[in-house]
């Protein structure tokens, strides 16, 4: 076994909707309070990463989304986990901080510097404003949205 196949997947979702990012900010843990994220969470035993991140949304903010394009590259999170980040699009609900987090923000793409992201989320974040700004990212539910 591989040092890289022990490490367990933490998954994130770039939740895009009219052009926008969802941000999230942490209220736990202590030490990460304050600061804003991609959501997601761990993958269980066993749990392909997409079906881990739309699991991890339904709970911490209420919605319903699909797993698009896995973004390039995984961050290390230490303790044996990575991130992998996937554009997601909204299929239904608005999403509400349900779960480890007090606030959300819509971000456009030239917002995104506007909160503090956790560092591990950064790279993510910056692909996938260069994607809003491209016009190539999940444009969000086909109508009446």
């Amino acid at each position: 076994m591989t040092e890289r196949d022990r490490d367990r997947v933490v998954v994130a979702g770039a939740l895009c909707d009219r052009g926008r990012l969802l941000a999230a900010r942490r209220s736990a843990p202590e030490e990460l309070a304050g600061r804003w994220e991609l959501p997601g969470g761990k993958t269980e035993p066993g749990e392909r990463p997409e079906d881990a991140l739309v699991r991890e949304l339904r709970e911490e903010l209420g919605v319903e989304a699909e797993p698009l394009d896995r973004i390039p590259g995984e961050w290390p999170l230490g303790k044996g986990y990575v991130l992998q980040v996937w554009t997601v699009r909204l299929l239904s609900g608005e999403p509400r901080p349900l779960e480890d987090h007090d606030d959300l923000r819509w971000l456009g793409p030239d917002e995104t510097d506007s909160v503090d992201w956790l560092d591990q989320d950064r790279p993510a974040v910056a692909e996938v404003a260069r994607r809003l700004r491209a016009g190539s990212a999940p444009a969000g539910p086909a109508a009446g949205g």
